[in-house]
């Protein structure tokens, strides 16, 4: 991989974590939690929305790849012929 492309995925993921982190402190502050509570929510916000997506990525590429092989009847490189 190129210096480029490692400094674009370097951003890429500290805008998201930085989005993740405002929301997180967003809801964390509408729910009434104030002063150094708030700081622990959004830790606490931040780490498990990134747990949860590193879970849910993958499952979902594998339920998709087990409905699409459970809804095909064949293969992508077989052609599909009607006997009648």
């Amino acid at each position: 991989m190129s210096m480029r492309m490692k400094k674009i995925i370097a951003i890429l993921s500290l805008i998201l974590i930085t989005s993740i982190i405002l929301f997180s402190f967003g809801i964390a502050y509408k729910g009434g939690v104030r002063g150094l509570g708030l700081l622990g929510m959004v830790f606490l916000f931040t780490f498990g929305i990134i747990v949860v997506l590193g879970q849910v990525i993958p499952a979902g590429i594998l339920i998709s790849s087990f409905i699409k092989t459970s809804i095909s009847p064949t293969k992508n490189s077989e052609a599909l012929i009607q006997v009648t």
